[in-house]
């Protein structure tokens, strides 16, 4: 099934979370330009609180070489619409933690972008089984506009906690806000909950500002 072939579904599918609508075609939105490609400097690292106190490189051919698997999963955007059903297949997240585990403490990544853009996640929600670093949905491979070579996917969350052109994740020890839970989204971003906006956050729900 091509990207612009999903059929909408009933508006009480009890898949949708609340303040939801289901979606025909895949609405490509994003702050900033769209990158280009370079294979020859393209690279994916993991840093920061790593076991080895290391920071761990693939180059473009190492990272498609690490083992693939395909998940069927909804796509929730805080601009109120959603996705089901789609199939993204790429490298787990959970292999990226066994390749590079990180040190005892770290309870939170962040993931960066190009251009600098960045989402940070709880420990447990980058760990999820369904959370995967997709090079492709419903068998092709993503355009540029949707994050080509690399967009992570967080199918539990809001959609801007999975962002597109993927260069790196940091572990941490301590919570941090990323791009856009600096400019007034919710820390969390549970779509179940309708975690939009910071103001909505309760004690613990993030960092202070």
């Amino acid at each position: 099934m091509g990207q612009s072939e999903q059929e909408p579904l009933p508006p009480s599918d009890p898949r949708l979370p609340p303040g939801q609508r289901t979606q025909r075609g895949w609405p490509a939105l994003h702050y900033g330009p769209v990158p280009r490609f370079k294979p020859l400097t393209w690279d994916f690292q993991v840093f920061g609180a790593t076991a080895s106190a290391e920071k761990h490189r693939w180059d473009f051919a190492g990272f498609n070489a690490l083992p693939r698997t395909t998940v069927r999963a909804d796509f929730h955007c805080v601009t109120k619409f959603s996705i089901l059903g789609s199939e993204w297949t790429g490298v787990s997240a959970s292999v990226v933690l066994e390749q590079v585990p990180p040190a005892p403490g770290v309870t939170h990544v962040m993931v960066w972008a190009e251009y600098g853009y960045s989402a940070n996640l709880r420990l447990a929600d980058f760990a999820d089984p369904a959370t995967l670093f997709a090079t492709h949905r419903n068998g092709e491979p993503l355009t540029a506009e949707h994050g080509f070579p690399v967009r992570l996917v967080v199918p539990h969350l809001y959609a801007w906690k999975g962002p597109k052109w993927v260069r790196a994740v940091e572990y941490m020890r301590a919570d941090r806000r990323g791009f856009w839970e600096e400019r007034g989204y919710h820390n969390l971003a549970d779509p179940w909950r309708e975690q939009r906006y910071s103001y909505q956050e309760e004690p613990g729900d993030g960092p202070l500002r």
